[in-house]
């Protein structure tokens, strides 16, 4: 492992201490997250690259693939080192169209902590995230019987910290009455500042903030305020919003993805630029 120091340092997730950046590796599979990538050797590679990067937080999935990331995550990196957290998530399955139905039955959840278990050859999962509302966002559903289903898991020792994904501020608060939350993942980006409100009152309970889609949904308004940035900077719109995620508060942790070492060195360095006062004034409109 290198000793390189990763932008942002690190947070407490739950009772394991991670690196703020991190890596999420839904590119790793194939189009649309569906089959094997093109080459394995060169996932296998990232895999390990952002290991020796001193990285200590990957985000994963048996729905990706399915089952192809995990299965390349243990071919690279079997056995994990002591330090690395393996995030995963439950809530939602893959259809032949490369849907995600919602599989959030007590039944259905339980198996697929066990097929993750599996496919990561590990005797217990350091996080599952579980999966709310569908791809248009979330949905205010009761997340009760689901989470009380993985809390369960949790009391036999086969999960050891619990986080969602795609929810609602409620459900945070749902699920928090049920049992510990150490991690919300939502998108949420400079153009999406939906969840503002929300990303404040978990950095209050040292509770993280994970963001996923970094840089989408951009209008082009947006898009060229934030190109005006970048250009001042001297850097790239993919660095700025890195940046602009991690100076926003200290409990967002990123996991950008790819599929490429290089690309992976590109997002640490971009990750590490300091954005002034006036930057981030200017980029702060994009999203009012």
């Amino acid at each position: 492992m290198t000793t390189t120091t990763l932008p942002g340092g690190t947070w407490m997730l739950g009772d394991r201490t991670v690196t703020r950046f991190g890596y999420g590796a839904m590119q790793l599979a194939g189009p649309g997250a569906m089959g094997p990538p093109a080459r394995r050797d060169e996932a296998i590679a990232v895999l390990r690259a952002v290991v020796e990067q001193g990285i200590t937080h990957i985000d994963t999935s048996d729905a990706y693939g399915p089952r192809i990331t995990n299965q390349l995550l243990r071919e690279a990196l079997h056995p994990y080192p002591d330090s690395l957290v393996l995030s995963t998530k439950v809530g939602a399955v893959r259809d032949a169209e490369g849907g995600w139905p919602p599989a959030r039955d007590p039944e259905s959840l339980r198996r697929q902590v066990h097929e993750n278990l599996e496919s990561l050859q590990t005797d217990a999962l350091d996080l599952v995230n579980l999966r709310m509302g569908d791809a248009s966002g979330p949905r205010p559903d009761s997340l009760a019987e689901a989470f009380e289903t993985l809390a369960g898991l949790r009391r036999q020792g086969l999960i050891r910290e619990l986080g969602l994904s795609n929810v609602t501020a409620d459900q945070v608060t749902e699920a928090r009455s049920i049992a510990p939350v150490v991690c919300v993942q939502n998108m949420y980006n400079l153009a999406h500042r939906q969840d503002d409100a929300l990303v404040d009152e978990l950095a209050a309970d040292a509770i993280a903030y994970v963001p996923f889609f970094p840089l989408g949904g951009f209008t082009p308004l947006q898009a060229e305020a934030l190109t005006s940035v970048a250009a001042r900077t001297g850097a790239t719109r993919m660095a700025v919003a890195l940046a602009w995620l991690l100076q926003r508060s200290e409990n967002i942790l990123l996991i950008p993805g790819t599929s490429q070492a290089a690309h992976l060195r590109e997002n640490i360095a971009g990750a590490a630029l300091h954005l002034t006062a006036e930057d981030i004034a200017e980029l702060d409109d994009i999203g009012a």
